[in-house]
């Protein structure tokens, strides 16, 4: 048995806590904001196995000027943080080769073969159920050309994955989901999607575990020192708590605590926005991905989420909540019902690599230190199984699977 700190108690850190409390260990996590709501709840709510495209990629790039110069679009960039996020965008079109492309996919596919499977250990492990519900996703289309592209690509990761997709055409679509009364071509139905019915109760429920079988302490972090005796934690008021292995998941904080062990990383925020609408008066079957709009509709419990959209810009820049009400405007065109006003307005910060890989990684020269972040908007997908190769890491060290999502490649 080992003592363990972890550094973030969002679903990265609860995940590895509890496969680690699993395992025997004696578990610390450090949280600055316990109540806070995190990338991992505010996201769109959804099991998305069959994403494993990085978001570098020919496409995306033809695709962004036009994206770019509407400042509530998919895609924007605030121009002020330009100097500080330029190494990140560099490597980020560099990623965009299609070599580069090929090895995201594959690194991703080899996560998400195990990501339902892990999410059900994980449950119960924590003895949690009813989360995850088998919604598949619908993906909406505009354009027929687009959607005979998308069509033809979904249906080859499909395969990688043993799910089911389909194409449907307007009318096929409607009668999948009443509620989408606008004009459009058509639209994929993927049945490898599931849905969480609640974020944030899952969370919670994560962090009630620790708490029964561990320990949380509210506390920032400050930084980490390799020490003979052990690996410290320091915290925002000087207090140095010692352990034997130390786990990094404080999303895009890591990259500060990473920084001052002297290892480089490239992390910065894909900033996303979304309003909840609770006890909704419309139903939606599944989740409904908006493609060429960059969003998201998914239903949750006695609540509806609409989100999604990248913004890259500083982590503390101020939040444009008009980004959520253009999505809001955008999606009336597809579902007139639904209501002007009203809802939970949310902004989170979805800590990402350019490449889209996630680090779960040793540190290069010290094993006793593992990190676990940069998932992007896969956080909440790829959490379970990230925790179970964080003990892994610790419990048999770095292997040729994990050889992708090394902190090593940054450096």
């Amino acid at each position: 048995m080992a003592r363990i700190g972890i550094v973030g108690a969002g679903i990265i850190g609860c995940a590895s806590a509890a496969h680690l409390i699993a395992q025997g260990h004696e578990v610390t996590v450090f949280e600055k904001d316990i109540g806070g709501l995190p990338a991992s709840v505010g996201n769109a709510g959804i099991l998305a196995v069959p994403e494993i495209d990085p978001l570098a990629r020919p496409d995306m790039l033809f695709s962004a000027p036009k994206w770019l110069v509407d400042p509530l679009g998919p895609l924007t960039l605030r121009w002020a943080d330009l100097p500080a996020l330029t190494p990140w965008l560099i490597r980020f079109l560099l990623s965009a080769r299609p070599a580069q492309v090929e090895h995201s996919r594959e690194a991703l596919l080899g996560l998400m073969r195990g990501a339902l499977a892990a999410h059900e250990q994980m449950a119960t492990l924590c003895g949690i159920s009813g989360h995850v519900k088998p919604t598949g996703a619908l993906t909406l289309f505009d354009r027929a050309a687009a959607l005979d592209t998308a069509f033809r690509h979904e249906e080859t990761t499909a395969r990688l994955l043993g799910f089911a997709v389909e194409r449907l055409d307007a009318p096929a679509v409607r009668n999948r989901v009443p509620a989408l009364e606008g004009k459009f071509a058509g639209g994929v139905f993927n049945s490898g999607y599931q849905t969480f019915l609640d974020p944030l109760r899952l969370l919670r429920d994560l962090q009630d575990h620790l708490r029964r079988h561990g320990t949380l302490v509210e506390t920032s972090v400050d930084a980490i020192q390799q020490r003979a005796d052990g690996i410290a934690v320091i915290a925002a008021d000087g207090k140095r708590h010692v352990f034997d292995k130390v786990v990094i998941a404080a999303g895009i904080w890591s990259r500060t605590l990473v920084r001052k062990l002297g290892l480089r990383v490239l992390l910065e925020t894909e900033r996303g926005y979304n309003t909840t609408l609770d006890d909704p008066t419309l139903t939606l079957e599944m989740p409904v991905f908006f493609a060429e709009h960059g969003f998201v509709a998914t239903p949750l419990r006695n609540a509806l989420r609409i989100g999604g959209a990248v913004e890259l810009a500083r982590p503390e820049a101020p939040a444009n909540f008009a980004r959520a009400a253009a999505m809001r405007q955008k999606m009336r065109r597809y579902v007139p019902a639904l209501p002007e006003t009203g809802g939970r307005e949310w902004m989170g910060r979805r800590p990402s690599t350019p490449d889209s890989i996630p680090v779960i990684s040793l540190h290069p020269n010290d094993p006793r230190i593992a990190m676990a972040f940069g998932h992007g908007h896969l956080g909440l997908t790829l959490s379970a199984i990230t925790g179970a190769k964080v003990a892994d890491l610790f419990s048999n060290g770095e292997s040729a699977e994990l050889a992708p999502f090394s902190i090593a490649r940054f450096q």
